[in-house]
């Protein structure tokens, strides 16, 4: 079986539009979709998935070798522009919570042997804007200027292809297209509000502009590792340092989409930010700078590399 991802690309003066990689070749998703759907966009792809996923696999095995435009050539734009929804899981790799404990991140620094606290019932979210924070592959990260302590975090991004509600973590992976990479983007230094009632500012350190780049594009769960066992690495400047894998999760992938389908309905284009491993500047005092690069990869997912614009 051929196996394909969906990407947004610039096209014909400057307008983005839904692409089919096959190979290294990008194909316009309007010459392989079929009738009947919106193939302007991948969340146009998304809202018709049942009938778009065995087309375009179809399409995929007979593509031609000559067909469409070379990968290098194309100018790859975040794969969903903008999501409808971007929910973002916290605290949700054991390793990682036992960094931020030992760096302060919410209290005194812990000095002795770490003791895995209960694992909570059910997963905690937090939402970033997604028309504000999401920017695509080769995008040029800029730094706020309220921050000085701008940290990195990879994360799986699931996507969903089928409004759904109220699922069991058995069903949870019907409501799944794919995968894509999420950099959750984190302004550490505006990780508390001193004075505030509400102790945490979500805003000051998640939402600002740039936050999350995301892509290069969305892969079916099909051509993905299992959601329990899914690597996940981030290199800055070269040098890993972030190396880990989804059975690190608090909670699993299953677990969140069933958490979250209890609250909301999800809707084709919401996307899912399952949460960060070990390995963040945060635990080590380092943070991004003018022309550092970001180099992330999650296995089936591709490469997705940013680097912070030099102003």
């Amino acid at each position: 079986m051929t196996e394909y991802r969906l990407l947004t690309y610039r096209a014909a003066k400057g307008k983005p539009a839904a692409g089919v990689l096959i190979g290294d070749r990008v194909y316009p998703a309007a010459d392989l979709a079929g009738a009947g759907v919106d193939a302007s966009s991948v969340l146009g792809l998304l809202q018709s998935w049942d009938k778009v996923h065995p087309r375009l696999k179809k399409a995929a095995a007979k593509a031609g070798p000559r067909r469409g435009i070379p990968l290098a050539k194309a100018e790859l734009l975040a794969p969903l522009l903008y999501p409808t929804a971007l929910f973002c899981a916290g605290a949700n790799y054991w390793d990682h919570l036992e960094e931020m404990a030992r760096a302060g991140a919410a209290g005194p620094k812990l000095e002795g042997p770490y003791v895995r606290p209960p694992r909570p019932a059910e997963p905690w979210f937090f939402v970033k804007t997604s028309a504000h924070s999401v920017i695509g592959p080769g995008a040029p990260i800029r730094l706020p200027k309220f921050s000085k302590m701008v940290d990195w975090e990879v994360e799986i991004g699931v996507v969903i292809g089928r409004p759904m509600r109220n699922l069991t973590e058995e069903r949870a992976m019907d409501a799944v297209a794919g995968y894509t990479i999420v950099n959750d983007l984190s302004a550490r230094d505006h990780i508390k509000r001193e004075g505030s009632p509400f102790v945490f500012d979500w805003v000051g350190q998640k939402c600002f502009d740039g936050s999350a780049p995301m892509g290069p594009y969305v892969t079916p769960s099909e051509f993905v590792p299992p959601p329990e066992n899914i690597p996940l690495k981030l290199w800055i400047n070269g040098q890993i340092k972030q190396d880990s894998n989804s059975n690190l999760m608090v909670h699993s992938i299953r677990e969140q989409i069933a958490y979250l389908s209890r609250h909301v309905t999800l809707r084709p284009g919401d996307v899912i930010a399952t949460g960060t491993p070990a390995g963040v500047g945060f635990a080590r005092k380092e943070f991004l700078k003018p022309g550092d690069e970001i180099k992330i990869e999650i296995a089936g997912c591709g490469t997705l590399v940013n680097r912070v614009a030099i102003d």
